[in-house]
């Protein structure tokens, strides 16, 4: 009965999560939101598929925001974080004292002992890693200004955890002792226990030390001797053991076991099996996360909140209310332009994950009650689960009236020049289109919003001057009004359509040139107005079709001619159907008839060239039928 009850709940978790995540993912509320709800509805306040055992699961479940950390670090190079130095101990550990302090404050107004308002405080000053970082990468806007900086407060945030385990004790009403549960067991100082603070400090360097080391020298070779056995589930065993162990060795010493991950994964940022591991654990993390936030759903206690509506209420909306204003005056203090200072406050205003184990620690420490800290348990729950609808409202009600202005991270350079063309974007596309209009003496002006490849490219001889080409302002600086051409050569789609719409706003006379990594975004390109699209592969994938073609014996006229029918009938595709992409059956349709369609045109010049066999010479193929010398055709 034991398995059959086990199967039953993963059967509840999963059938939850396929059948609401779409749902709410077509109605436009994300995944989010869409297992907070599937959590809502099956858990022990809903349908009562699931009961009290849903805490163990979250408990569980937790493991996913350690592997999204994980994950992270991937991604981040070590220069970029220490680039984000800077919110990270500024703006992050700004929020955390200001927000305790007024909390905390408060908390003592009301007629709390100062312990306990000063733990609330602590407490409700976190806001939810996994809910934030999941819904910004999920919109896509993790790489915005104020998605680096939200995840610069909740880095330290996750470090400020670790020192609040060691002062919520000290702040006990009573004497009695802390037991060693749960809690104690999340913090996980088996090591360290009974060291002094020096003994617990070096601990703790030393671990930090061994997975730096281990990162940088031997992690690598024991990948590369699991890769060449060939067998992909070793590969994925590994990169588990790796997580689960570094996640272990961390709460042995008292860290948090996800900054652990965290710092793994920036070690092993530069490695060549990055990708490998991101594939690998990628399915893991979903999954996990994904029973986290229905496990958080599900914990929300509605007969508390329905017995208690009104200070329910009050709290939540009062926790939301603090930190959005906090984090507003934070963001104008970092110099935050308005909409991404919006986005910023509406990301961090509500509680977090470490608040169920903190309240229950502070309970069991004798620092408040448990009537004090269900009701806290659940507000922080609930603004947990109206994060993804504050971040909906932000989306749909006001962004719209700030538009999209990314703040740059300096300021723009002046521009004391004006060329026939501007090139947005001088990284490995853009550099090689300027040079070549260079060579041919054609005037660039260059602007790139990335301030070390700037500085690292005047370094190189290039003129390029830094800015953020989505400004009006800055284009108009570059001599926009006097220019002929615009080159989008900026890898960040989204980017490109805003300042396709700008452009075509202010600078309706240059003609645009922009990449696209696909027909999909060549369809939005021209329905916007860009006068040339250029897929990213296009070319390459041709080129690479022609030496195939010549490789199995196809002369180099032959093969030349097939690319540039096929490249033309491409194109005329492309523009063909984009009107069409709407009405699935139809597009489906007349694509498949267009594919027919060259496949028969190439067909039947290939059987035109093989009857007029001199129509296919050419120098190479010449050379090498009459054994002529000579240097090998380019």
């Amino acid at each position: 009965m034991h398995g059959e009850g086990f199967f039953f709940q993963a059967f509840v978790y999963l059938a939850a999560a396929v059948i609401s995540v779409p749902v709410a993912k077509r109605m436009g509320l994300g995944s989010v939101l869409g297992y907070l709800i599937a959590g809502f509805i099956i858990g022990p306040f809903g349908l009562k598929l699931i009961g009290t055992e849903g805490q163990d699961v979250m408990h569980f479940a937790e493991f996913g925001v350690v592997m999204m950390l994980f994950l992270i670090g991937l991604e981040l190079q070590p220069s970029l974080l220490w680039r984000l130095r800077g919110p990270i101990v500024g703006m992050g550990g700004l929020q955390v004292l200001i927000t305790t302090a007024v909390i905390s404050s408060i908390g003592a107004v009301l007629g709390l002992t100062f312990q306990t308002a000063l733990a609330i405080g602590m407490i409700l000053s976190l806001s939810s890693t996994a809910i934030v970082l999941q819904t910004l990468n999920e919109k896509g806007l993790i790489s915005t200004d104020a998605g680096q900086s939200s995840f610069s407060v909740l880095l330290f945030q996750d470090i400020a955890v670790i020192p609040m385990f060691a002062v919520l004790p000290l702040l006990a009403v009573s004497t009695a002792g802390s037991p060693a549960d749960s809690a104690s067991a999340h913090q996980g100082t088996s090591w360290v226990e009974g060291l002094p603070g020096w003994g617990h400090a070096i601990a703790v360097a030393v671990v930090i030390a061994a997975i730096i080391i281990s990162g940088l020298y031997l992690v690598r070779p024991f990948f590369r001797s699991v890769a060449r056995t060939r067998i992909r589930e070793l590969f994925t065993a590994t990169a588990l053991l790796l997580v689960i162990g570094i996640a272990l060795l961390m709460s042995k010493v008292g860290l948090s076991p996800a900054l652990g991950t965290f710092l793994a994964g920036v070690v092993l940022a530069n490695s060549e099996y990055r990708h490998e591991l991101e594939g690998d654990i990628e399915p893991f993390k979903g999954l996990l996360l994904g029973l986290f936030f229905i496990s958080v759903g599900a914990s929300i206690d509605f007969g508390i909140i329905s017995a208690n509506a009104g200070l329910t209420g009050l709290l939540v909306g009062g926790l939301i209310f603090i930190k959005l204003v906090i984090l507003l005056i934070l963001g104008r203090v970092f110099k935050m332009g308005t909409d991404q200072n919006v986005l910023f406050a509406f990301a961090l205003a509500q509680g977090g994950e470490f608040a169920f184990v903190l309240f229950s620690f502070a309970v069991q420490n004798n620092v408040m009650s448990s009537g004090l800290a269900n009701p806290l348990i659940g507000s922080v729950a609930l603004s947990m689960a109206l994060t993804p609808l504050l971040l909906l409202v932000n989306e749909k009600l006001l962004q719209p009236r700030f538009g999209t202005k990314e703040k740059e991270s300096g300021e723009a350079d002046s521009i004391d020049e004006a060329n026939p063309v501007i090139i947005a974007g001088f990284g490995s596309f853009g550099s090689i289109i300027g040079r070549l209009l260079r060579a041919n003496g054609v005037g660039i002006t260059v602007l790139d919003v990335d301030s070390d490849k700037v500085e690292l490219l005047r370094k190189l001889g290039l003129k390029v001057f830094y800015g953020n080409a989505a400004r009006h302002d800055l284009l108009h600086a570059a001599g926009a009004e006097k220019a002929k051409l615009l080159v989008l050569a900026i890898d960040d789609y989204k980017k490109i359509l805003e300042i396709v719409h700008i452009t075509k706003k202010h600078f309706p006379h240059l003609r645009i040139f922009a990449r696209a990594a696909g027909r999909s975004q060549a369809y939005e390109l021209l329905d916007a107005g860009v006068d040339h699209v250029y897929r990213e592969t296009l070319d390459t994938s041709l080129r690479a079709g022609i030496d195939v073609l010549r490789d199995l014996g196809f002369r180099s006229h032959q093969a030349h001619r097939a690319m540039k029918t096929f490249r033309y009938h491409d194109e005329e595709s492309v523009n063909a159907l984009r009107n069409l992409r709407h009405d699935h059956k139809t597009y489906i349709s007349h694509a498949r008839q267009r594919i027919d369609d060259l496949e028969q045109l190439l067909l039947s010049e290939l059987r035109d060239a093989e009857e007029h066999h001199d129509a296919g010479w050419d120098t190479s193929t010449m050379r090498e039928e009459f054994g002529g010398s000579g240097e090998k055709e380019e």
